[in-house]
């Protein structure tokens, strides 16, 4: 379960806006990252995550470049759950093999920012105490739960019987 309060954007949230392309040349570096993580969406986004650690956000969150840094500036960040109506794949995927927990939530505009929200991954519910309103996600399949858990897909295949590296 994860607790907290929500901060809120639109539609069509792409990977050049997560982490600006003029900052790749850093490559993975954390400090580089969150300290650039949204700048060109919401300046106040590091105010922000100090309180709230969780992203609610519309269609189609993560369009754009494929790029791994766009999930690990939110990570780094401090950010522990993606909610959004839905995803471009690859963040998707990319935010699962980095640990970073997503859920699809058709219904998530109706979430308020700042909005105090519970969130079962396992169930697959997001529920809004403040109004009493429970809202039906898509459950992530048992594989990639295993994945989170582990923090990762490295650690999860490092835990991996045989597996070594």
């Amino acid at each position: 379960m994860i607790r907290g309060r929500a901060i809120k954007y639109p539609d069509n949230v792409d990977t050049d806006v997560i982490i600006p392309a003029r900052y790749l040349k850093h490559g993975s570096d954390p400090e580089i990252l969150r300290g650039h993580a949204m700048e060109d969406l919401d300046p106040l986004f590091h105010q922000k995550v100090r309180e709230r650690r969780i992203i609610v956000a519309g269609r189609n969150f993560g369009c754009g470049s494929s790029r791994e840094q766009a999930v690990l500036a939110l990570k780094y960040s401090g950010i522990e759950l993606i909610i959004a109506q839905s995803f471009a794949r690859i963040f998707f995927r990319n935010s699962i093999n980095l640990g970073l927990p997503v859920m699809e939530v058709p219904e998530a505009s109706i979430i308020e920012d700042n909005e105090y929200l519970e969130a079962d991954l396992e169930k697959g519910r997001v529920y809004l105490p403040e109004r009493g309103i429970e809202l039906i996600g898509t459950k992530i399949p048992e594989f990639m739960m295993g994945i989170l858990r582990a923090g990762g897909i490295v650690p999860y295949l490092r835990g991996m019987r045989g597996c070594r590296g």
